[in-house]
């Protein structure tokens, strides 16, 4: 017997959407031309709901909600922008800069890097917190790709894409807290890895400039926006 499928309604910013019981509020704002900030995301990927930016006010409760895990609920009244909202966002953008040493004018996605982009609309102008400067290496070893830990805000798009659609789970988390660096296999040189296929799916999910192509120019650093909604159909055939 089918499943009947349990049509839910609700609001976001005031809007009437409906949605099905199995949806998240992120993907039922997305359907909706609702935009939610958040740089973890990736539709076609696992939500982990790593960055915190999309986080949502939800009436009825005082807590703060991830977007991209939380699913919807009838009659929920969902605030997507408000005071609290901006300045919770503008903070974790922050926090986002001063752990890592993300220097726009020196780095290859300049003009083409989400957390640039949500930092610009969000006034982030200068951070309110302490640099932290960490010394982080950068591994070049790899022939086509260069991975720059200065550049990484841990959203885990590469150890997903990897994992979920290419299938060879070459990279992972190691450490804890400020000390977390994304590797790959078993902490070894990326070019010294058995399992990486330089498929290059790592580096067009990265919303920054930590993953990136050797040679190319800024302008070409621009990700392929169409490749992304690919990934549905890709991990939909890998299910089948």
């Amino acid at each position: 017997m089918k499943k009947q499928v349990q049509i839910k309604t609700l609001q976001i910013e005031g809007q009437d959407v409906s949605a099905t019981g199995e949806q998240t509020i992120l993907q039922v704002a997305l359907e909706n031309n609702i935009q939610i900030p958040r740089l973890c995301y990736v539709e076609g990927l696992s939500a982990v709901g790593a960055c915190r930016l999309c986080m949502v006010e939800v009436k009825g409760g005082n807590r703060l909600l991830p977007a991209c895990v939380t699913r919807v609920a009838e009659g929920m009244e969902v605030t997507v922008f408000s005071e609290r909202l901006n300045a919770y966002r503008k903070l974790v953008l922050e926090m986002m800069f001063s752990e890592r040493n993300h220097i726009c004018s020196v780095c290859v996605v300049n003009g083409h890097c989400e957390l640039q982009t949500l930092a610009m609309k969000h006034g982030v102008t200068h951070i309110t917190v302490p640099y932290l400067h960490p010394r982080v290496a950068v591994d070049a070893s790899h022939e086509r790709f260069t991975l720059d830990h200065n550049r990484c805000v841990l959203c885990a798009r590469c150890v997903r894409v990897c994992a979920e659609i290419e299938g060879a789970h070459t990279w992972d988390f190691k450490g804890r807290g400020i000390e977390t660096r994304v590797i790959s296999d078993m902490n070894e040189a990326w070019g010294d890895s058995e399992t990486c296929t330089s498929c290059g799916k790592c580096v067009h999910v990265c919303p920054t400039g930590a993953l990136f192509e050797k040679g190319k120019s800024v302008a070409e650093m621009s990700k392929r926006k169409q490749y992304l909604p690919y990934l549905t159909m890709m991990r939909d055939e890998a299910k089948a």
